[in-house]
């Protein structure tokens, strides 16, 4: 929780408010990878891209 503290603090003073959609994108897709993995879904999670 520190780093997302420190992360959000470095957003705020510097005005970097454009890295948050980046930063929010590259984790929604690291989880649909890993959820995906090795499930019976990742067929059809497949198909979408």
């Amino acid at each position: 929780m520190d780093f997302l503290s420190e992360l959000w603090r470095f957003m705020r003073v510097r005005k970097k408010f454009w890295l948050l959609p980046i930063m929010f994108m590259m984790v929604l897709l690291g989880g649909l990878i890993v959820l995906t993995k090795g499930s019976a879904v990742a067929p059809f999670i497949y198909t979408l891209f």
